[in-house]
């Protein structure tokens, strides 16, 4: 296969790795209190993903340009269409680990993203609801990704001064959340199971209760019944992976192994943020065994996924 044909296949789901690494900086970052080397490692972890999402940019703006049909293909593609807010929500990560250190830059990253978002959101909830038909096979936890991907933005919106914006986010969020979670187990308990190569996003069950208690702590700024409700639905999704894990580890490496890392990085930001505000050290080490495991498999997907480039094994047509 030429590099020109590589590239026709280079897949959008690429951002799901600058999703992970971001998401292990923050990881880090949360639980530095209990674990100080965190703390030193965290921006590290930050410039490793900030390298990775302009390499991974660059990439998927030249095959925009010179092959937009390939990209056309993938925004009508069932499944692939919910990872474009993957992009969206990169911008909003980055303003997440960007606004201690420098708020101007934090803003510019806000601000991009949460205007993208918005406008995939609609573009995506549109695509949905179209003419065209779906089939219950097409759907998977991946499209929590496109609207539920909403409750991100308050957790830098709202100190960056934006408040009645990411309410907004954050209502829309939580109602996709609820809408699709029912869609979701409906397809789960009385279909066809989820195939082999998609099945590791069954992991993204964990990060809407995760990522909207974060979400809602900003916006509140404290700990009230609806974000306890949050943070141990983030913990139940949590339990009923890891009987999982076994299936997850027999199956040939794909790209969409990647959707293990950000859920673990949420749940492990939300329990370090629920033990410090409710007192509980309990939850601050439940935050940072957690990110210990994000530690690991980040380090495994990368291995892995250098080993999959070099074979040749990505950027193959489906």
């Amino acid at each position: 296969m030429s590099e020109s044909q590589r590239l026709a296949h280079f897949p959008i789901t690429f951002f799901a790795v600058v999703m992970g690494l971001l998401g292990l900086a923050l990881a880090l970052h949360a639980t530095a209190p209990m674990v100080p080397l965190a703390g030193t490692v965290a921006p590290f972890a930050l410039i490793l993903a900030m390298a990775v999402f302009a390499v991974i940019a660059v990439f998927y703006v030249v095959k925009w340009m010179r092959h937009p049909a390939a990209v056309h293909g993938e925004w009508n593609h069932p499944v692939k269409l919910a990872f474009f807010p993957t992009v969206s929500i990169s911008l909003l990560l980055l303003a997440v680990a960007l606004r201690e250190g420098s708020t101007m830059l934090a803003t510019a990253f806000w601000i991009a993203g949460a205007a993208l978002q918005g406008g995939l959101t609609l573009a995506v909830v549109s695509n949905w609801i179209s003419h065209r038909s779906f089939q219950v096979g097409h759907l998977t936890p991946a499209w929590f990704i496109p609207a539920v991907g909403n409750v991100i933005v308050p957790i830098a919106g709202v100190s960056l001064g934006f408040p009645e914006l990411s309410w907004l986010f954050f209502s829309t969020g939580i109602m996709f959340w609820v809408v699709l979670l029912t869609l979701v187990m409906n397809r789960l308990m009385f279909h066809d199971p989820i195939p082999a190569r998609l099945f590791p996003t069954m992991m993204i069950l964990i990060a809407p209760p995760a990522v909207g208690f974060v979400g809602y702590i900003a916006l509140v700024g404290q700990v009230d019944p609806f974000a306890r409700i949050l943070m141990n639905l983030g913990y139940l999704f949590a339990a009923l992976m890891v009987v999982q894990v076994p299936k997850i580890l027999r199956l040939p490496f794909a790209l969409s192994f990647w959707a293990l890392s950000f859920p673990l990085a949420a749940l492990s930001i939300a329990a370090a943020r629920y033990g410090a505000l409710t007192g509980v050290a309990a939850h601050q080490w439940i935050g940072a065994v957690v990110c210990g495991v994000l530690v690991i498999t980040v380090a495994g997907l990368i291995l892995r996924t250098v080993r999959a480039i070099m074979r040749g094994e990505i950027c193959q047509p489906e």
